[in-house]
């Protein structure tokens, strides 16, 4: 372990983030996590890390920081200007940094979140197995909360790799401002009627009452259906639940909520949720209807091509 990273600034949201705390939700404690953990993996696997490894979660605005040490870094995720020492840098790719250079990530272009990797990981403590922040617990990550001025982060020292990697083009996802998102209806959906057609067939737009918790839209109204109680006994929740409140106006849950009371009209799939993350308010969704099988053939095609990206970057 080796301190390598001196913050100069922080940006307005940057926190340590890996897959995620598992195993605790019982006990109220979230998943927490990277929110596009296709961007995180592949920052990570462009450095020559495993996907899994501790990463910046880099939020509309990025930071400053100083190298004090050699390494390799990534940068994926949404369209971000980067540069060292003032020279553009490419996304998507491995840039070789020395030490005493300067590091800087700009606002978003395009998205909303991007993913910093450094060769050998971010060094935090594990917490409950996890190294990811929740800020909400002042737990994991860099002292449980978002970067200041002055950190110093460590990264488990390794040497660079002996060929920098890059992402083909056709591999790297755009960040649209009009996203569709595929849905298993329910859990809860013979709670609703008209308002499942109603889901399929409007847009919806990203409120500013967007975060690590879930996404609040704004649309056409979706009723519960006449007899049908206005919220339910308070359940598990995962990542990607459609959530109906008393204002009939959708929330898409995302890593930081545990349990609900409110019904849920449908579940946006896991391989659609990085497509959640790198909303902006303003930006509009849709809602594309699919089968649990569908859902289960999408995912097995997702992971077959994170295998096939793999095998190309270890290849380089």
């Amino acid at each position: 372990m080796m301190d390598a990273l001196k913050v100069l600034a922080p940006g307005p949201y940057t926190t340590v983030q890996d897959p995620g705390r598992f195993g605790y939700q019982q006990v109220g404690i979230p998943v927490s996590g990277s929110l596009d953990a296709f961007s995180s993996q592949i920052a990570n696997l462009l450095v020559g890390n495993p996907p899994e490894s501790a990463v910046l979660e880099i939020t509309i605005l990025g930071p400053r920081l100083c190298a004090l040490i050699d390494f390799d870094m990534a940068l994926c995720g949404a369209e971000m200007d980067l540069s060292v020492n003032d020279a553009p840098a490419n996304r998507w790719e491995t840039v070789r940094v020395k030490a005493g250079e300067t590091i800087a990530v700009g606002q978003a272009k395009t998205g909303c979140r991007g993913y910093l990797a450094v060769g050998g990981g971010i060094d935090v403590p594990l917490v409950m197995g996890s190294r990811s922040t929740y800020v909400g617990a002042s737990l994991g990550g860099y002292q449980g909360r978002c970067l200041q001025t002055g950190d110093i982060l460590k990264i488990h020292a390794k040497p660079p790799l002996p060929r920098t990697r890059r992402l083909p083009e056709a591999w790297i996802p755009g960040s649209p401002s009009e996203i569709t998102l595929r849905v298993i209806p329910g859990p809860q959906d013979d709670f609703f009627d008209a308002a499942l057609d109603i889901l399929f067939q409007s847009p919806y737009m990203v409120t500013p009452k967007a975060d690590r918790m879930g996404y609040r839209l704004q649309g056409p109204a979706l009723e519960i259906k006449e007899g049908m109680p206005r919220s339910i006994i308070s359940e598990p929740t995962m990542p990607g639940g459609i959530q109906i409140p008393a204002d009939r106006q959708p929330i898409i849950l995302l890593v930081e909520q545990t349990v609900g009371g409110y019904a849920k009209i449908g579940t946006v799939i896991t391989p659609d949720l990085p497509r959640v993350a790198q909303a902006t308010p303003g930006d509009t969704l849709r809602f594309q209807r699919v089968t649990l099988e569908d859902a289960h053939r999408i995912y097995k095609d997702h992971r077959n091509r994170f295998q096939e990206i793999t095998e190309y970057l270890s290849a380089r």
